[in-house]
C-alpha cells in the first residue's frame, strides 16, 4: 500500500493566514478591540452599484427579509453608538458581482474604526499597517513586493491627481452639464452613451476610470483624499470647502485596496443622501432595499465623532506578497 505523501500547504494560504495575524496583532497592539458582527442583517449597505445577496428560506421556498452583509460597518456603527472605543473587525463579506481578477463575490474585509478621531488618524494608521505587515511577513520568511517595501508613501486630493494627468481644476464641473460638456470638448476618446439621462457621478467615472486610473500604476503607493461632494456617501463635508468631502482611498499599484470616511454622524443628512442613493438603485437595477434601520438607531443613539476604514484583505496580500490568492472564492 502507497503512503500518503506529506504535502506543503498552499503558500498563498500560509502568507494569508500569517498577514490576518500581523493584522490582529498590529490592532491588538494599539489597544483595539477585535469586534464580531453578523453576516446575515436586514440591510446590507445603501450603495448605489453594490448589490447583496438576499437569503432564501429552502422550507418556505421563498426570500426572507435578511441580506449577507457587503460590509459590517451598520453594526461596528452600532457598537460604537453603545459605547464602544476603538474596535476592528475581520470577517467574509458578500457581493453580487462578476469576478475579475480584483473582485469576487464572497472577500476577506478588515474594517476599524477610531472613536473621537478624524480620519487623517486613519491616514497614518495606514502607513503604520503597511510597514509593519511588510515586516512580519519577511520575518516568517514570505517574499514581499519589494517594490511597496523601498517607497515613500504619497498622498495627493483628487484636485491635485485631475490636475497632474488632465491638467484641470474637476472642482471647477461639479454642475453635471459642466463636466459632460469638458468631456465632449476636450476627451472625445472617453466613451459617453447615449443615454442622455446620467448623474454627475457617472460623468466623473467615466473620466476618472478612462483618464485618471490607468495613471496610478505608475505609484506604488498613493493616498487620494478630498474627493468632490457628490462621492460623499457616509462621509462628512470639509468645512471650510463644501467643494469636497472627507473620504479617502489608496491605490497600491494601481489597485485600490480601502475606503475611508470622516465618518457622517448626522441622522437627518444621511437620511436625504440613502433617499438619493434608494431611487438611483431603483432607477438603474430595479430594485429596492429596506431601510437602514441598525444605521439610523445608531444615528439617533448617539454615534461619536470616528472615522473607519474597509480594507480587502485578498487585495492587501496580493498588494504586499504579489501573490494571487484565488485558493477560496
Amino acid at each position: 500500500m502507497q503512503k500518503n505523501s506529506i504535502k506543503n500547504p498552499p503558500p498563498r494560504l500560509v502568507a494569508q493566514f500569517h498577514l490576518i495575524q500581523a493584522i490582529r496583532n498590529f490592532f491588538n497592539d494599539l489597544g483595539f478591540l477585535d469586534v464580531m458582527t453578523p453576516p446575515a442583517v436586514p440591510n446590507p449597505g445603501m450603495e448605489t452599484h453594490i448589490h447583496p445577496f438576499q437569503l432564501k428560506s429552502v422550507f418556505a421556498g421563498r426570500d426572507i427579509p435578511l441580506y449577507l452583509h457587503t460590509s459590517p460597518e451598520f453594526c461596528m456603527k452600532e457598537l460604537l453608538s453603545n459605547g464602544f472605543n476603538n474596535i476592528f473587525n475581520i470577517s467574509y463579506c458578500f457581493r453580487d458581482e462578476p469576478d475579475t481578477p480584483v473582485h469576487r463575490k464572497q472577500f476577506l474585509m478588515l474594517e476599524w474604526y477610531r472613536r473621537n478621531e478624524r480620519y487623517e488618524k486613519i491616514m497614518d494608521d495606514c502607513e503604520n499597517l503597511i510597514k509593519y505587515s511588510l515586516e512580519y511577513l519577511k520575518k516568517k520568511n514570505i517574499t514581499i513586493n519589494t517594490r511597496l517595501a523601498h517607497t515613500d508613501f504619497q498622498r495627493a486630493t483628487i484636485q491635485e491627481i485631475f490636475q497632474e494627468h488632465l491638467h484641470i481644476n474637476i472642482l471647477d464641473y461639479l454642475e453635471k452639464n459642466d463636466l459632460r460638456e469638458l468631456i465632449q470638448k476636450d476627451f472625445k476618446e472617453v466613451p459617453l452613451p447615449m443615454n442622455q439621462n446620467l448623474s454627475w457621478d457617472d460623468y466623473y467615472f467615466l473620466l476618472f476610470l478612462n483618464k485618471i486610473e490607468p495613471h496610478l500604476a505608475e505609484y506604488p503607493y498613493l493616498l487620494l483624499y478630498e474627493f468632490p461632494h457628490h462621492l460623499s456617501a457616509l462621509s462628512t463635508i470639509k468645512k471650510d470647502d463644501p467643494g469636497v468631502c472627507e473620504r479617502f482611498e489608496i491605490y497600491i499599484d494601481g489597485i485600490e485596496l480601502c475606503n475611508c470616511f470622516n465618518e457622517l454622524c448626522d441622522l437627518e443628512i444621511q437620511k436625504k443622501r440613502f433617499d438619493f442613493q434608494q431611487k438611483e438603485k431603483k432607477k438603474l437595477y430595479h430594485y429596492e432595499l429596506p431601510t437602514p434601520n441598525i444605521l439610523y438607531n445608531a444615528l439617533e443613539n448617539g454615534l461619536p465623532c470616528c472615522a473607519g476604514i474597509a480594507l480587502g484583505i485578498e487585495r492587501f496580500l496580493k498588494a504586499l506578497t504579489c501573490l494571487d490568492n484565488t485558493f477560496w472564492k
